[in-house]
């Protein structure tokens, strides 16, 4: 089929910090299912893609050759498929039995089935308006998990050799090599079409894993990285249209350091794509972001990370946030609500997993979709409310705040600044989630404004009152519970 010339989801040209898709500003915001949604075959994705356009959500994600094994922590996870029904991008032909039990797979033979899912599942998200990430490779963590991949020797009938799972993110052995570089090409040839879709080439590329001094370091398997990026790059030449690449530099696992200077200053990417974790460093600072499955809040650490890479002329990405995701409660809920406000109102965008989405419950479950879903839904209507090509973080505009509190400032310089308070307290520090009240100081030009409330929880203005602005003037900050935004815009007379 001859492939139509469209305008792929770009860097917007005029602020290289939010994107352009079909005309208008982007930011990217969701909170997604674990990314196995072609890959699952019992998922119904039509109904996990319609709540996603109710709820605003502008991204989702979706691996391409991963699958992890059932566990105790978020188990039957979409990328958790059970054997019959993980569906590959290569068929299953046999001779003989892969290691989960079923045929093994042809390398050579591509999968129907899969491709079919994944041209319905793009297709759904375009009409909707939503961008896919599409990953097209993934770490693969331990031998467990790289027993269940097809480019495993034992899995596939291709005569590939067999090797020590680190390797998997390197040149190290060509004819697997090569075989990442057929899949590569396949997907971004079969996927050139769309517009609503952006590559990651591996989801948490990691070097010097534990056990063998010999595996591949860092800067072997960015080495990887950039000869995967030059295949997209080589691929699409010859193609209409060209798409995003987004990434980050391999990670450290012991003692476990995710830098990013690399991933900004060296790395092929067009758009950084960072998990908030402990270890997040950037010009020699490092920024804990709270731990995998912690509970932890770390929102300063959240917010400062944003505004000190903000001068990089690269979108920022703070991807997969899980901080919280098993729980599944009000709790774990909140701390996501309000590290997505954090991160957006300082200048990045937000990717949380949303592990109440699994087989059969594609929409999330009622108490999901009250809270988070809804948060988040809120959350995207107000950023695209904004003027986002003229907004920018203003932090200097907060001269002193209520107890308890901080802030992230984002908007139009004097016309429009938008003041997101949170009570930064841990789930452990006493007094967390009571009221706050006190003062907002504020710097702002002599010149009259109005100023509003807003809820985060529930989508809700108070009405505008309107204000005397200039150096050191106070407001009364109405009492809050987690979280409140407040609006101020110039006024203008009639």
């Amino acid at each position: 089929m001859e492939q139509a010339r469209v305008m792929p989801i770009r860097v917007h040209p005029e602020n290289p910090k939010v994107f352009e898709f079909r005309g208008k500003p982007l930011v990217l915001v969701t909170a997604t299912e674990h990314y196995g949604a072609v890959m699952n075959r019992p998922f119904r994705f039509e109904r996990y893609l319609a709540d996603a356009a109710d709820k605003r959500m502008t991204l989702t994600r979706l691996f391409m050759l991963f699958r992890e094994l059932q566990s105790a922590v978020n188990p039957y996870s979409t990328c958790k498929p059970e054997s019959p029904d993980y569906i590959a991008p290569f068929e299953r032909t046999g001779p003989g039995r892969a290691l989960d039990g079923e045929p093994r797979f042809d390398l050579d033979r591509p999968n129907a089935e899969f491709f079919d899912r994944l041209h319905r599942f793009l297709s759904l998200a375009s009409e909707a308006g939503i961008i896919v990430e599409v990953v097209l490779l993934s770490n693969t963590y331990a031998p467990t998990v790289w027993a269940l991949n097809p480019l495993s020797a034992k899995n596939n009938i291709n005569d590939l050799e067999e090797i020590e799972w680190p390797d998997y993110l390197s040149r190290r052995h060509p004819r697997l090599f090569e075989r990442q570089v057929q899949h590569v090409r396949r997907i971004v040839t079969e996927l050139n079409r769309y517009d609503n879709i952006i590559y990651e080439i591996c989801n948490e590329p990691g070097g010097n894993a534990p056990g063998e001094p010999a595996n591949p370091d860092q800067a072997e398997v960015n080495d990887w990285l950039r000869a995967l990026a030059a295949v997209i790059r080589e691929t699409e030449a010859n193609l209409p249209n060209r798409h995003l690449i987004v990434g980050q530099e391999a990670f450290r696992y012991e003692p476990w350091e995710q830098s990013s200077d690399r991933t900004f200053d060296e790395m092929p990417y067009d758009v950084v794509n960072m998990h908030p974790l402990p270890g997040l460093t950037y010009r020699g600072v490092s920024y804990d972001q709270g731990g995998f499955m912690s509970k932890q809040l770390k929102l300063r650490a959240v917010r400062d990370y944003c505004l000190a890479t903000y001068a990089e002329p690269k979108p920022l990405n703070l991807d997969e946030d899980n901080v919280a995701s098993q729980y599944k409660d009000y709790d774990g809920w909140t701390i996501h609500r309000k590290r997505a406000w954090t991160t957006l109102l300082s200048g990045g965008h937000y990717d949380y997993i949303d592990f109440s989405i699994i087989n059969y419950c594609e929409k999330g479950t009622p108490a999901s979709r009250r809270h988070i879903r809804t948060w988040m839904k809120h959350l995207s209507e107000f950023i695209h409310s904004l003027d986002l090509v003229r907004a920018r973080p203003l932090p200097s505009r907060v001269t002193a705040l209520p107890a308890h509190a901080m802030e992230a400032v984002f908007g139009v310089p004097d016309e429009d600044i938008c003041i997101y308070l949170a009570d930064e307290r841990e789930l452990d520090e006493e007094g967390v989630g009571q009221p706050i009240a006190g003062e907002l100081g504020l710097d702002l030009p002599a010149a009259e404004y109005r100023v509003a409330a807003y809820d985060p929880k529930t989508g809700v203005f108070s009405p505008y009152t309107r204000f005397q602005g200039g150096p050191g003037v106070t407001l009364e900050v109405p009492a809050f519970t987690h979280d409140l935004l407040i609006r101020i815009k110039k006024a203008h007379r009639d």
